[in-house]
């Protein structure tokens, strides 16, 4: 591998992140809410599956 000095390398970086393109501030909040969103969403469809498995294992147990 080749080295680099310091300076160049601190230079490539800079050059680097350059070319990033940044989100503005509203996208991230507008993924950040989406997250949030979809979180609670799944969080609340496993809840009710998982209360159905239960309340059906337990019929089936009591069956017994």
């Amino acid at each position: 591998m080749a080295t680099t000095n310091p300076i160049q390398f601190i230079q490539q970086v800079r050059a680097e992140v350059a070319k990033v393109s940044w989100p503005t501030r509203r996208e991230v909040m507008l993924t950040s809410v989406m997250v949030f969103i979809m979180a609670a969403l799944m969080a609340t469809f496993f809840s009710l599956v998982d209360l159905g498995i239960r309340t059906g294992l337990a019929a089936v147990l009591n069956a017994f």
